[in-house]
């Protein structure tokens, strides 16, 4: 798979950290290196996971839906993408709770990091190598939600949605292209 889509799929996926990140920055008081540091690893750690454990099932039910895997991934990651931007239309309460406390952190990491799952499970459809895939979202995914907790701080909730909706139209996108080439 071209690094290039790599990129595009891990932008995707990074969008909801990246908003939850910046939700977070809003309500963090006092907010310091050490916190955003936290918040993006975790979030960078869960989104490299997640697809490692897709792709494993993915692996072992392949054999089984091989004349399917383009059709399914194409599906998948469609399915992503409208998933993502209907979550980015619903009203979140992340604002009102402290996303430093571990339970809160952890329940945050694995919700945005669930889509990248499904991912896992596509790309070994695809027969794509995870090891690379792995790296590039879990370093896009570290660095947006890093950044995503500073810009919280400064600029508040003024693209946070916004930003879930593109991320779900870049994952429609891929999927489409997908689809579209196995016609």
């Amino acid at each position: 798979m071209p690094t290039l889509s790599i990129l595009v799929i891990a932008i995707g996926l990074a969008m909801d950290a990246f908003a939850v990140s910046i939700a977070s920055g809003i309500t963090i008081k006092r907010l310091r290196l050490h916190h955003a540091l936290l918040i993006a690893s975790a979030f960078g750690l869960f989104q490299a996971v997640m697809p490692i454990l897709g792709w494993g099932l993915g692996s072992l039910a392949s054999p089984f839906l091989l004349n399917l895997n383009n059709w399914i991934a194409a599906a998948l990651l469609i399915g992503i993408g409208g998933h993502m931007i209907v979550e980015a239309r619903q009203i979140e309460e992340a604002e009102q709770k402290n996303p430093l406390k571990p339970a809160i952190l952890l329940t945050l990491a694995v919700a945005t990091s669930l889509d990248a799952f499904a991912v896992g499970l596509t790309l070994s459809m695809l027969q794509v190598s995870i090891i690379r895939p792995v790296l590039i979202i879990g370093a896009v995914t570290f660095a947006m939600a890093f950044a995503g907790v500073y810009i919280g701080e400064f600029f508040g909730h003024l693209f946070e949605k916004k930003l879930e909706i593109a991320g779900g139209i870049l994952l429609i996108g891929m999927g489409l292209k997908i689809g579209i080439r196995h016609l």
